[in-house]
């Protein structure tokens, strides 16, 4: 029980100053190492509150799209590389320090799952895990509301494609529809080249 309060302090600690830093580092490179190290902190808060279900999802999904838009980011900002990659010796004490805390998290909660008491906020049997318990909840209650958040999804995914996509001159691009019905006599043009000329 000592060991599940020590992990929560400090989890909780590590999580609200992350966030606070997140917002108040001025090097984006910084600001993107605070944001991952808050996401694995609320990770362990859910995991010793017994749902590893959304520990799972925070860290897959919100640190891989974290990554991604930072990916984004750096192709939009007139980012000097050259520059980045100087002062890369400078940055390597500190991203070993967020290294530093996220192993300590890892294992402090590790540790309290292994020894934990059994009790937790989540209820459920012991015979159920938590990520059975939670889709059979999510299949059967709410299965409707399921699909319709998934199809709204795809509506946003298609509308944004479709705003986004526009017609540019001079760019070339591949026309299925021709390449599908093309046939000898109309993907194949003979030429007859002349000695001591190229093909203009």
């Amino acid at each position: 029980m000592v060991l599940t309060v020590i992990s929560f302090y400090l989890l909780a600690f590590v999580a609200v100053a992350a966030a606070f830093m997140v917002i108040a580092a001025r090097n984006p490179v910084h600001s993107v190492m605070y944001l991952i190290l808050t996401f694995f902190s609320a990770a362990g808060l859910f995991i010793l509150m017994g749902a590893e279900f959304l520990a799972l999802l925070l860290v897959m999904v919100y640190v891989g799209a974290v990554a991604v838009l930072f990916l984004f980011v750096v192709m939009m900002l007139d980012v000097d590389f050259v520059e980045m990659k100087q002062g890369f010796l400078n940055n390597i004490g500190f991203g070993l320090l967020v290294a530093g805390i996220l192993l300590l998290e890892m294992l402090m909660v590790g540790a309290t799952y292994v020894w934990k008491d059994g009790s937790t906020v989540v209820a459920r049997g012991d015979e159920v895990s938590n990520i059975e318990a939670f889709g059979r909840v999510l299949y059967t209650d709410y299965a409707g509301v399921f699909e319709a958040a998934g199809f709204v999804l795809l509506v946003a995914m298609i509308g944004a494609i479709v705003l986004t996509l526009r017609d540019r001159d001079g760019v070339r691009k591949q026309d299925a529809m021709s390449q599908m019905s093309r046939t000898k006599e109309t993907g194949m043009e003979m030429v007859d080249i002349e000695p001591g000329h190229g093909v203009g």
